[in-house]
């Protein structure tokens, strides 16, 4: 990244979901700062002033980045809207209707056909809803914005190649509002370097040809690393009186069956030296998982804990595994606020939460059990009633 990029994407250029004269001042500067980023980087000229001149910023993008349903909904919620019956239903359907093609992918890269499918149904209903939102526009707004510029600078300037190669046109470059693209939401630089011509018409088209889509992602799961004959990760049962500061640590198969970790439903899990990390993503009343490395290779796909358990969930539901053993809590979900108010309370009482964001990661989780295990609470990293309730007490005594 050059000195000047740097400047721009990490600038507060975008203050708010309201641009004034001031910041489309700004946004005009960060755009000529972008045109000239991209033709360092090989886009022909004419191409940059062309499609980065006369942009205008989106409100709508940056409203709907900080509004992400990853960082505001319940697991519950999250897993109802994108695990739903119908859903099921449709991704078998498919799976059959796909069979050959599947088969050739798994062969090919490692990757079964449900998880193709799972994909496929959580990032565009099976194609339904590809976006239509101008991803020069998203992009460049999301580049000239202070939380994430100096990422979307670069997946601005794959786009601009994506066209200068004549990969595609410029008018097919649509999607979501962070510029994601065709059946399988890919950013532009998976689209560059991981999309495959399955179908051997000279180009990859990620919109109409669900062979090249469908390829592309077993090509850059593979990549990833996705291990061939590893699932995602299962369902478990915990014993009464576990230790919930175990939760997001990384033991051998064997080692949690020692520990009393058992299959969902119960029974013992497999005997095997397979390495797994526990996840309690809904705290100590709702499911628990084991999860393996192709959970990983899920959330490298999208960086979220809601999102990969969904995959692995509806890839499971797909071949006629069961609803979850335990079904999460019906909860309200906490505002962004909430979170970032906890954060602070925490990094005040000398709990390392990292910087308040309003989202619950891995920092603010680790946190978040150290305070509860002092507390005398059950140490499950989760920001129960209890939990908001004792941290807002200690903060009052002090």
């Amino acid at each position: 990244m050059t000195e000047r990029t740097s400047r721009w994407a990490t600038g507060a250029l975008l203050t708010g979901l309201l641009f004034t004269a001031s910041a489309h001042a700004n946004f005009s500067a960060c755009l000529a700062e972008l045109r000239t980023d991209a033709t360092q980087e090989g886009v022909s000229r004419d191409l940059a002033e062309r499609l980065l001149t006369d942009v205008e910023p989106s409100d709508r993008v940056i409203e709907l980045d900080r509004n992400q349903p990853e960082f505001t909904s319940t697991l519950k919620g999250y897993l109802d809207q994108r695990v739903t019956q119908t859903r099921i239903e449709q991704g078998q359907a498919l799976l059959d209707e796909h069979e050959t093609l599947l088969k050739r992918i798994r062969e090919r890269y490692g990757v079964p056909g449900r998880y193709i499918v799972a994909f496929w149904g959580l990032e565009t209903n099976y194609g339904q809803y590809v976006g239509d939102m101008p991803t020069i526009r998203s992009l460049a707004t999301l580049a000239c914005d202070r939380r994430r510029g100096a990422f979307f600078r670069n997946e601005l300037i794959a786009a601009l190649q994506l066209v200068d190669e004549g990969t595609v046109t410029a008018d097919r470059l649509r999607g979501s509002w962070a510029g994601a693209l065709g059946n399988f939401q890919f950013l532009p630089s998976v689209y560059r370097d991981h999309a495959v011509d399955a179908d051997g018409d000279g180009r990859a088209d990620l919109w109409a040809s669900f062979a090249d889509a469908a390829e592309s992602a077993g090509a850059f799961l593979a990549a990833r690393g996705w291990q061939a004959g590893e699932r995602w990760g299962r369902e478990v049962r915990l014993p009464e009186g576990f230790d919930y500061g175990l939760a997001e640590t990384e033991a051998e198969l064997n080692t949690w069956t020692e520990r009393g970790v058992q299959r969902a439903a119960g029974g013992a899990l497999p005997n095997s030296d397979l390495s797994a990390t526990l996840l309690i993503p809904a705290g100590a009343e709702g499911p628990a998982f084991l999860v393996y490395d192709n959970f990983d290779v899920i959330m490298r796909w999208n960086p979220s804990r809601f999102y990969a358990l969904s995959v692995g969930h509806l890839a499971d539901r797909l071949i006629g595994a069961s609803r979850l053993n335990r079904t999460p809590p019906d909860e309200t979900p906490l505002a962004i606020k909430t979170i970032e108010a906890m954060q602070t309370a925490l990094n005040q009482r000398g709990y390392d939460a990292g910087p308040p964001d309003g989202r619950m990661g891995p920092a603010t989780r680790s946190a978040l059990r150290a305070f509860q295990r002092e507390a005398g609470l059950v140490a499950d990293g989760y920001p129960n009633p209890d939990t908001l309730a004792e941290l807002d007490n200690t903060l009052i005594q002090d």
